[in-house]
Formats: C-alpha cells, sequence, structure tokens
C-alpha cells in the first residue's frame, strides 16, 4: 500500500448511503456563521455523479423560487453532516443535464417503485 492510499483511507467516510442519479436527497451541510456552527439542509434531485474513491463528487439540483440551483459536494468532505434518501429515481442515464432545460412537471424524475 502505497502512502498516497494510507491518506486517502483516513479521509475516506466508512457509512455513506447508496444513493444514485435519479434519487431525491436531502444533504444536511455544516454551515459556519462567525463562531457558530449550524446545519443546513439542501434537497434536491442528485442528476451526475462523478470519479471515484477520495475524489468522488455528486450534484444535487433544486428549483428555488423559480431559479435553478446546483450545487457539488465531495462526497467525503467533512463539511456534510448527514446525507438521507428520500425517494429513488428511475433513470436510464448517468448524467441527467437535460434536466436544466426542464420546467415544472417535465423536470419531475418518475419514482422506483
Amino acid at each position: 500500500m502505497s502512502l498516497i492510499d494510507i491518506v486517502k483511507k483516513k479521509y475516506m467516510k466508512e457509512s455513506l448511503p447508496a444513493f444514485n442519479v435519479g434519487d431525491v436527497i436531502k444533504v444536511h451541510v455544516k454551515v459556519k456563521e462567525g463562531e457558530r456552527v449550524r446545519i443546513q439542509n439542501f434537497e434536491g434531485t442528485v442528476i451526475a455523479k462523478k470519479h471515484g474513491q477520495i475524489e468522488e463528487t455528486f450534484t444535487v439540483r433544486k428549483i428555488s423560487h423559480g431559479v435553478g440551483v446546483e450545487r457539488v459536494f465531495p462526497i467525503h468532505s467533512p463539511v456534510i453532516e448527514n446525507i438521507e434518501v428520500i425517494r429513488k429515481g428511475k433513470v436510464r442515464r448517468c448524467k441527467l443535464y437535460y434536466l436544466r432545460g426542464k420546467v415544472g412537471k417535465a423536470a419531475k424524475v418518475k419514482e422506483l417503485i
């Protein structure tokens, strides 16, 4: 095992929920405001997962007050407190970038039963 693998293993999280592209998830993020630290929720659809191991990231998209908001999270970041799967989605693509051009019901992903 190389030195890089030892350092990577130290920072990787052990318990992560299984989620895929198309799922609706809620990400609990630690936000530091001055000296206070609070938890902020970001709920939306996973539109992409990239890379792997310690560098793995996922993109979550939601509509907030009529404006599309996307946020990219590193999966092993210490800023992420918890990831909660709300609903599983049924998709046939690994990247759902086409949802950026859709509005309303057209931007919904079918639920996996």
